[in-house]
């Protein structure tokens, strides 16, 4: 039952879901607590390789990271709202237009210099700005940084295109 999409309109292919975890911009990632609550935090990510790279500075004591330590498994989510359509006789009939891709996972710490090097030009391809130019090359705090992937268990994806009457 697990990542189970009940309505079979608004599912994506799988190859529409990696494109489109491929391109969006925030993750929102879940982990569980050692007394059974979630927690979900927003990530910048990478998705490469069918796996999902996210990061954390240097917050070894954090809610995040105490979480996947004990429980390794996660659910990332990415989604892109568009508009609302109302709904033609009720208001509570009114559809939203979006995309969204859900991974179910498991975590692990990556802790190779040239791994998360090679993470973090890669996140800047994605995310900055070409025109960038920065005093001195080359990543110096890494050593600070957390870097993990997620070995994908299931993915699915929906596109929901609002209302059809």
């Amino acid at each position: 039952m697990r990542g189970a999409i009940q309505n079979k309109r608004v599912v994506i292919s799988q190859e529409d879901a990696k494109n489109f975890l491929k391109m969006a911009k925030v993750a929102h990632v879940a982990t569980v607590d050692s007394d059974g609550f979630p927690y979900v935090i927003p990530l910048v990510y990478l998705y490469e390789n069918e796996k999902v790279y996210l990061h954390i500075g240097n917050i070894r004591e954090s809610h995040f990271w105490e979480n996947i330590k004990e429980n390794p498994k996660v659910c990332i989510e990415v989604s892109e709202m568009g508009d609302l359509h109302p709904g033609k006789k009720y208001a509570c009939q009114s559809a939203l237009v979006y995309t969204s891709v859900v991974v179910f996972g498991t975590i692990r710490r990556i802790e190779e210099e040239k791994e998360k090097e090679l993470f973090f030009d890669r996140l800047l391809e994605k995310y900055g700005d070409p025109s960038w130019t920065f005093e001195r090359k080359g990543y110096p705090i890494l050593p600070k940084i957390e870097l993990f992937e997620v070995d994908i268990d299931r993915l699915t994806g929906k596109l929901n295109e609002g209302l059809i009457h």
